[in-house]
């Protein structure tokens, strides 16, 4: 009259298994599924690290960005050379962007952003006698023009930009200092072989 059923006793087990697990009498590793493949994914922002050269960089090559696009701009009605045209719209394509994302750090940092009167004594940049020139040249005379001055002012932004890969803090800042330095010379190197085909 005192024996247990199966069913009794196969209840037992199971609450005395579950009893030495949370008391620690049974490895936890051998009573938890972990399911296969698990993952953690980790979201990392920029990092906000930064110093004046960077923010320096950004200020200025925001300057000197736009007004290579302001040539660019030119070409597109001046220039007679397929080739040049198809350059300028190339360094428009790339610089416009590229001035957005400076910018945009530059209001991260809480930095203010390039005013109209800065980037004058910039390296390559053009003055107001420059800019002048090349939007009174028309045909081939302005393709040399623009070949010429996009030269110089690309070998300032090489310039620029090596100084911050040199000084500046902000990994991100840095790395785009070094795609413009590879960029803006292979355009250079462009540049010199159309600008002799045009002598």
């Amino acid at each position: 009259m005192f024996r247990k059923s199966a069913a009794t006793r196969g209840t037992s087990l199971v609450a005395g298994a579950l009893a030495l697990v949370a008391c620690g009498g049974v490895p936890a590793a051998q009573n938890v599924s972990v399911l296969p493949n698990a993952t953690t994914t980790v979201t990392t922002r920029p990092t906000a690290d930064f110093n004046d050269a960077d923010v320096m960089f950004a200020q200025m090559m925001s300057v000197h960005h736009r007004q290579a696009v302001e040539m660019a701009e030119m070409a597109g009605t001046r220039a007679s050379s397929t080739q040049v045209k198809d350059l300028a719209a190339e360094i428009k394509a790339t610089q416009q962007p590229e001035i957005a994302t400076m910018r945009q750090w530059l209001k991260e940092w809480g930095k203010p952003a390039p005013t109209a009167g800065m980037g004058h004594e910039m390296p390559g940049a053009m003055s107001e006698a420059d800019m002048n020139r090349l939007a009174a040249a028309e045909g081939t005379t302005f393709d040399k023009e623009f070949l010429r001055l996009m030269i110089r002012h690309h070998e300032g932004a090489i310039a620029m930009a090596r100084t911050e890969q040199r000084q500046g803090e902000n990994p991100q800042a840095k790395q785009l200092a070094g795609t413009m330095v590879t960029g803006q010379q292979d355009q250079v190197d462009q540049m010199r072989k159309m600008l002799e085909r045009l002598r």
